[in-house]
């Protein structure tokens, strides 16, 4: 499967849609985690990773040292962009991950690092603003395994993936040497045996007694897994050290985003300082938003509903300018935040609102378009077209509002509008 596919079921999107979204201008709403977060839960869970802190201001550097002292420090600056050993700092200062035994070195390293962007190859072309480093422990690597545990559809479970050759690209790794990959699905209920995870440790190339520590680390893993509703945890490398130790060097973890209410201390530690602000305001009003290169704004209750919405429009010869869903629960207050939400985007030069009413009320939905028309003094042409409960008394309070509204009776009439008022 191609990535633009994976990325497509991420967001929930229809395939009919597909030949309408470019890739670039696809966002999908994930709870992301910087490596120093990940680590952290690993290490609360009992999975063995190096030693750290987290710095966020060169004056803590000496408060720092007092109680972290090692042979070695390695210093990584904290966003989610690979490539940061690569990378270089607005600032002209080279490199986003630094390896140091001298201790009087780390405050300049720090200062140089935070508070600048880092630019790398996966970074936009301004880089991101470094507001955290981590300070760890350097681990001297004899060897790097891979290990992840995910949800797979086609398995209808969990499924665990080990391979011997860490550190490198897994795909890669599928294709040229399938043989040094071990995929084993796990029952959800039996989990991962002592059996199971002691013949993973042997494939992987750990010798007794590593064997059994990393066979201990696996079900720890497992346990991990488990415990904070993850769909993915991709540690590469495992690595076995010179002085014999099995430790999670990195850590890659996906969470399940219906589990946020289970997880909110979790779901807290999302770092949001690079996504889409529209995006991250959305998710704060429990709003399904997707921005797209169109100037037809859309507000719609219903996944199923709003790709429809988009469909016509398209069809009509009209450009969508985001997927809006304003879902089955829906209040005045989050209405007006949609509209904001729509607002906010200056390409958006006509609101299209289909709403058919079956959980929602048609009448909460008019309150709100009122509300949030007056309250944000809206400038663009507006197009509704309601349908289902209490549609009635909906439309009265929008044709008693005084406010510029084009009604339609149906979905079609609604898009021809809405792509016709742009004309004007």
């Amino acid at each position: 499967m191609s990535q633009f596919m994976k990325h497509v079921i991420k967001c929930n999107i229809s395939q009919a849609y597909l030949q309408y979204l470019p890739l670039k201008n696809i966002q999908a709403r994930h709870l992301n985690l910087l490596e120093c977060h990940s680590k952290d839960l690993l290490n609360q869970h009992g999975v063995a990773v190096q030693k750290f802190k987290i710095v966020e201001n060169a004056d803590e550097t000496n408060n720092m040292l007092k109680s972290f002292d090692v042979e070695e420090y390695v210093l990584k600056a904290q966003v989610l962009a690979g490539g940061r050993g690569k990378g270089h700092f607005n600032n002209g200062f080279k490199g986003g991950v630094h390896v140091t035994k001298e201790r009087t070195k780390i405050y300049d390293l720090l200062k140089n690092m935070l508070g600048y962007k880092l630019i790398t190859k996966q970074t936009p072309k301004d880089g991101i603003l470094v507001t955290k480093v981590m300070v760890a422990e350097s681990v001297d690597i004899k060897r790097e395994t891979y290990f992840c545990i995910l949800m797979d559809r086609s398995q209808n479970g969990p499924v665990l993936i080990a391979s011997p050759a860490g550190g490198m690209d897994i795909e890669d790794i599928a294709v040229n040497s399938p043989e040094l990959i071990k995929k084993i699905p796990i029952d959800i209920f039996e989990g991962i045996s002592d059996k199971v995870a002691l013949d993973v440790a042997k494939f992987l190339n750990f010798n007794e007694p590593l064997a059994s520590v990393a066979a201990n680390e696996i079900k720890r893993l497992w346990e991990f897994f488990l415990s904070v509703d993850a769909v993915q945890i991709e540690i590469n490398p495992l690595v076995e050290t010179l002085d014999n130790k099995v430790v999670c060097v990195d850590a890659k973890i996906q969470f399940d985003d219906n589990s946020q209410f289970r997880h909110k201390e979790i779901f807290e530690l999302d770092e949001t300082s690079e996504s889409d602000p529209r995006e991250v305001m959305a998710n704060k009003h429990n709003l399904s938003y997707i921005g797209m290169d169109g100037n037809i704004g859309c507000l719609v209750n219903g996944a199923g509903l709003a790709m429809a919405t988009m469909d016509i429009i398209k069809l009509r010869g009209g450009e969508p300018a985001n997927f809006l869903d304003v879902g089955g629960n829906v209040n005045e207050n989050q209405v007006y935040e949609a509209f904001k939400l729509l607002t906010l985007d200056s390409s958006v030069k006509a609101i299209l609102v289909n709403v058919f009413g079956g959980i929602v009320n048609c009448a909460t939905i008019a309150k709100g378009l009122i509300n949030a028309s007056r309250k944000l003094d809206l400038k663009v042409p507006l197009v509704v077209r309601l349908e289902g409960t209490n549609v009635s008394a909906g439309k009265k309070l929008l044709e008693e509002s005084g406010l510029q509204i084009e009604f339609a009776a149906d979905l079609d009439e609604a898009a021809k509008k809405a792509i016709s008022s742009l004309k004007k």
